[in-house]
C-alpha cells in the first residue's frame, strides 16, 4: 500500500513540476491560430451525421487550456490514467472484500473489464487517427456515450473532423456525442 501511495505522490509532484516549468517558460499569447471544435449528436436512425464546425472559445477548451503540444496531451493522459487507476483500485477492493456479495464482485469484475476495453479502444483510435490523418498527436477520451478527440495538427477542416467522427463511430458504435477539437501544432 505504501508503495502505491509513493508512486502516486511522485507522479503528482512530477506533474506539478512539469506544469510549473511550462507555465513559466510558455509564451504569453496563445491566440496565433484558431482551434476548431466539432460537436455532433447522432440520431440512430440517420445514415450520415451532420457536422457543425465552430471556432473553439474558452469554454470549449480542456481544463489545461494554457498548455499546448506535448504538455497538454501528457497532462490529460496522466489525469485520465490517474482517475482510471483510482477506479480500478476501488473495484479491486470490492472484489477482494469479504463483505461484498458475489453479485457485487461480478459487477466490479465486469466494470474492470469494461474499463480495460475502453482504454484499448482509445489507444486503437489514437493510433488509427494519427496514422490516417498524419497528425502530430491525438488524444481520445471516452466517457459513457461521449467521446472527445483532441488533435494537434498544422491544418484543420470540417472534412477531416467528419472523417475522425466516422472513425470513432466505427470503433465505438455506442458513442452518441463525438467532439473533435484541433489544437494548432507548434
Amino acid at each position: 500500500m505504501l508503495k502505491k501511495q509513493t508512486v502516486w505522490l511522485l507522479t503528482m509532484l512530477s506533474l506539478v513540476v512539469v506544469l510549473s516549468v511550462y507555465y513559466v517558460t510558455a509564451p504569453k499569447e496563445m491566440g496565433d491560430s484558431p482551434a476548431f471544435t466539432t460537436n455532433e449528436k447522432t440520431d440512430k436512425t440517420k445514415e450520415q451525421p451532420s457536422v457543425a464546425v465552430e471556432e473553439a472559445g474558452a469554454k470549449d477548451k480542456p481544463s489545461t487550456a494554457g498548455e499546448t503540444g506535448d504538455d497538454l496531451f501528457m497532462a490529460l493522459r496522466m489525469k485520465i490514467e490517474d482517475e482510471r487507476s483510482r477506479l480500478r483500485d476501488e473495484l479491486n477492493a470490492i472484489v477482494a472484500s469479504a463483505n461484498a456479495t458475489a453479485e457485487e464482485k461480478n459487477e466490479a469484475l465486469d466494470k474492470i473489464e469494461q474499463l480495460q476495453a475502453l482504454s484499448e479502444k482509445e489507444a486503437t483510435l489514437e493510433t488509427l487517427i494519427k496514422s490516417k490523418g498524419g497528425y502530430e498527436d491525438v488524444l481520445v477520451r471516452a466517457d459513457d456515450d461521449q467521446v472527445r478527440v483532441t488533435i494537434r495538427a498544422k491544418e484543420s477542416s470540417a472534412k477531416s473532423a467528419n472523417e475522425v467522427i466516422h472513425m470513432v463511430k466505427k470503433e465505438i458504435p455506442d458513442a452518441e456525442y463525438v467532439t473533435v477539437e484541433f489544437q494548432p501544432a507548434g
